[in-house]
C-alpha cells in the first residue's frame, strides 16, 4: 500500500412428445462428463488431505497471519518512512500539516492492533472492520482508488479478510426480542461466498497484465478455470490448492525484492507485491480448510 506514496508512484416426468430422448440423452452426458471430472478432482482431494494431515491443524493459523502480512510490513513501511510519507501527502496530495501526521499514526495504530486481534482470533469483527477501513482510507488518501491494480489486488485483500471474518464465526448470535435474526452458520455462509468471489481479483489483474508468452498464456487458462471453480464451489479446495501454488511461485519467481539491491527503484514496488500476494495466499488456505461453505456447488450435489 504505502510504498506507492514513499516512491512516488423440471425436476418432473420426461417429456412424452418428439425430441425428449434427444435432450435427456444430452442431459444425461452432461451428467456423465460432469461426474467423471467430480471423480477425477475427488482423487486428487483426497491426495492432498493425505500429504497435508501434519499441517492442517496449523493452517488457520498460518492462513491468518499471511492475511495480515501485508498490514504489517504496511505499518513498518510507514514509521520507518515517516518523513517521507508526511511530504508525499503534503506536497502531492496537498492535505494539511496535522491532518497528515493523524492519517499515519491512526493507520499504524489501526494495523498493528488489528492485525494482533485477527492473529489473536478475537473480536473479529473490529478486528477486520478496522483493517477493511485502513485500505479503503488509504485508497483515498494517497488517491489510488481509480488505480486498477491497486483495486483489484485489495479486493483480493479484502476477500480474505472476509473469510477470517466468516472462520471466526462458529457460536449463534444472541437474539434480540422482536427482531429476525441470522444464525452464525449462516452468516459465514454467505460471508464465504464473498469470500470466494474477492479471492480471485488478483488473478484477474494478473491475466490481464504483463507480456503474454506461451508460459504465462497456460499459467493464466489454469488459474481462471481454478478461479470459476473456487467462486461456484466445485471442488473448491482442489482449485484453491492449486492458486496457492500458482501464486505461490509466482511470487517468488518475479517478486524477489531481496536479491534487489537497497536503492533499486523497484524494490519497494516487488516488496508490496509480494507481501500482498502473501495475504491472498492466506486467504486461500482458509478456504483450503474450512471449504467453500453451504453456498457452492458441492453442497447443493448433496442436497439433490
Amino acid at each position: 500500500m504505502s510504498h506507492l506514496r514513499s516512491t512516488g508512484y423440471g425436476i418432473g416426468q420426461p417429456n412424452p412428445f418428439a425430441g425428449s430422448s434427444q435432450n435427456q440423452n444430452g442431459t444425461e452426458s452432461s451428467g456423465n462428463a460432469l461426474d467423471a471430472i467430480r471423480q477425477q478432482t475427488s482423487k486428487l482431494e483426497d491426495l492432498l488431505d493425505t500429504y497435508s494431515e501434519p499441517v492442517k491443524p496449523y493452517l488457520p493459523a498460518i492462513g491468518r497471519f499471511l492475511i495480515v502480512v501485508t498490514f504489517l510490513e504496511d505499518a513498518l513501511r510507514i514509521v520507518t518512512q515517516f518523513n517521507d510519507q508526511l511530504r508525499y501527502l503534503q506536497d502531492y496530495r496537498h492535505i494539511p500539516w496535522g491532518l497528515t501526521h493523524l492519517f499515519l499514526i491512526l493507520n499504524v495504530v489501526t494495523m498493528l492492533s488489528c492485525s494482533a486481534l485477527v492473529i489473536a482470533r478475537r473480536y473479529s469483527v473490529y478486528a477486520v472492520g478496522g483493517l477493511i477501513g485502513v485500505v479503503i482510507s488509504q485508497a483515498f488518501g494517497y488517491g489510488l482508488i481509480f488505480d486498477l491494480n491497486f483495486f483489484l489486488r485489495n479486493l483480493s485483500v479484502m476477500g480474505g479478510l472476509l473469510m477470517v471474518l466468516s472462520d471466526s464465526w462458529i457460536r449463534k448470535t444472541q437474539a434480540f426480542a422482536g427482531l429476525p435474526q441470522l444464525e452464525e452458520k449462516d452468516r459465514k455462509m454467505y460471508f464465504q461466498l464473498a469470500g470466494r468471489v474477492l479471492l480471485i481479483f488478483l488473478f484477474i489483474g494478473f491475466v490481464f497484465s504483463g507480456e503474454w508468452t506461451i508460459g504465462r498464456i497456460f499459467v493464466s487458462l489454469l488459474g481462471l478455470v481454478a478461479c470459476v471453480m473456487v467462486v461456484v464451489g466445485f471442488k473448491a479446495k482442489a482449485s484453491a490448492t492449486l492458486l496457492v501454488v500458482i501464486l505461490s511461485v509466482f511470487n517468488v519467481l518475479v517478486n524477489n525484492f531481496w536479491t534487489l539491491h537497497e536503492h533499486h527503484p523497484h524494490k519497494d514496488f516487488a516488496k508490496y507485491d509480494f507481501f500482498q500476494i502473501l495475504s491472498i495466499v492466506g486467504g486461500l488456505l482458509l478456504l483450503v480448510n474450512s471449504g467453500p461453505g453451504k453456498v457452492s456447488f458441492d453442497e447443493k450435489k448433496k442436497v439433490y
